[in-house]
């Protein structure tokens, strides 16, 4: 995919990996539109606009149809926004569930059905979308996270194969856990008591584009998290073993954030 001399829509741009990919895209020279609730926490700089976009509002497919309008030449998008509730089921918030759910999932999927068919018809475009390694392997204390992530996982490899004839290039990048801001301190502790490395915000952004440069069309980040994310699939009860034995640990960190 070519970098240099196009624009793509950057969802998810203030903060942790999104925030990341906005230096490396342009240095690529690439112009990079920030999509925000709040643009005014966007670093202003050559190359580089901020526009307001709510992914969780009901009316998102009439908020991207202005903001078309308004940047007519997009011809890329990268989705890197995501909001995580670390919970048991039981002490899980609606909103919560919600909020995972149209930010996620529904908001991918309203991009790509508006953006599309104008790729298709100007004969370039790319959608990238970064899911997790939770989008292949459930784990305990995040139900609806993974839940819109796995959902993120098929509706991507689904929209891929639905347009394998056209000239839209459909990437899924799969991070392992990241330090971002989005973790509390009890996940950030859990991830050190169960040995679980964290990868830099900016390491992640170097994967994307580096997948984005080569064509990859997906791409799952760290070892053995790539290893556990095939096992999970063909011999899931493996899996299940290992983290039977991690539940305690779990167990122990979810019960704090009911009493914090």
């Amino acid at each position: 995919m070519r970098l240099h001399d196009r624009e793509f829509l950057l969802l998810g741009g203030t903060g942790g990996i999104g925030q990341a990919l906005v230096e490396p895209l342009v240095e690529a020279g690439a112009r990079v539109i920030v999509a925000s609730r709040h643009p005014d926490r966007v670093r202003h700089g050559s190359g580089i606009s901020a526009v307001r976009l709510d992914l969780a509002a009901e009316d998102l497919d009439h908020q991207l149809q202005m903001l078309s309008e308004a940047y007519p030449d997009i011809d890329g998008v990268i989705h890197c926004a995501g909001q995580n509730h670390f919970a048991g089921i039981d002490h899980l918030p609606v909103s919560a569930i919600d909020a995972q759910l149209s930010v996620n999932l529904r908001s991918a999927m309203l991009v790509a059905r508006h953006f599309a068919p104008r790729f298709e018809r100007s004969g370039l475009g790319a959608l990238v979308f970064v899911g997790s390694t939770f989008g292949s392997i459930g784990f305990p204390g995040y139900t609806a996270y993974c839940a819109s992530k796995f959902g993120l996982r098929g509706f991507s490899e689904a929209l891929r194969r639905e347009l394998a004839d056209t000239p839209v290039q459909v990437v899924y990048v799969a991070p392992r856990a990241t330090a971002t801001a989005m973790n509390p301190a009890s996940v950030n502790e859990l991830n050190q008591a169960l040995g679980n490395r964290m990868d830099a915000p900016e390491a992640v952004a170097l994967q994307i584009m580096r997948a984005m440069e080569n064509d990859e069309r997906r791409l799952f980040l760290g070892w053995p998290e790539k290893l556990f994310v095939v096992l999970n699939g063909i011999l899931p009860r493996l899996v299940d073993k290992a983290m039977l034995k991690q539940l305690p640990v779990v167990r122990r960190f979810l019960n704090r954030e009911v009493l914090s």
